[in-house]
């Protein structure tokens, strides 16, 4: 379960952590008359940076140029945790990231291996994020509706909302 104290004290930390512990999250260019696609992030936190494995001749690589900004969103996986972050995304075929997040799911999609012709990678660097903690407990859940309808003036209480800004 998502950690109410952990999203107060250090959400960048959670965010991170829970975008490690999802397989996909859905990403899309910003201004650009596409739909999300599900993306299989890793995770370089010391930058702010999300990389995407891909193919070269994919639709979202075309379509990204100089500049370009991307959204990408997470559900943790215990549906407590969502969280949607933004920044410039590039296409950048680190060889150093290809290895770092190399993988045997990776290399399932990619018949030439870390060689093949068409492998390359998305960087998107996070600038900006939020994040929405709620409890995974639908006694608690039951339990604040009642009470917000009993006191008109009280609202229920599921969550936390923070705003994160990366440098």
């Amino acid at each position: 379960m998502a950690s109410f104290s952990e999203a107060r004290e250090q959400p960048a930390r959670q965010l991170w952590d829970q975008i490690n512990d999802i397989h996909a999250g859905m990403l899309g260019l910003s201004g650009v008359d596409m739909h999300m696609q599900p993306m299989a992030p890793n995770v370089d936190p010391t930058t702010n940076t999300i990389w995407f494995y891909t193919k070269t001749d994919a639709e979202l690589v075309q379509m990204i140029k100089p500049g370009s900004r991307a959204h990408f969103c997470v559900i943790g996986k215990n549906h407590d945790y969502h969280a949607c972050l933004s920044g410039v995304i590039e296409v950048r075929p680190d060889p150093a990231k290809i290895e770092e997040f190399w993988s045997s799911v990776v290399a399932a999609w990619y018949e030439g291996g870390k060689k093949d012709p068409k492998l390359t990678m998305l960087s998107m660097h996070v600038d900006d994020a939020e994040i929405w903690v709620s409890t995974g407990s639908k006694l608690k859940f039951g339990w604040e509706i009642a009470k917000a309808n009993f006191d008109e003036e009280k609202m229920p209480d599921v969550g936390i909302k923070r705003h994160l800004q990366f440098a």
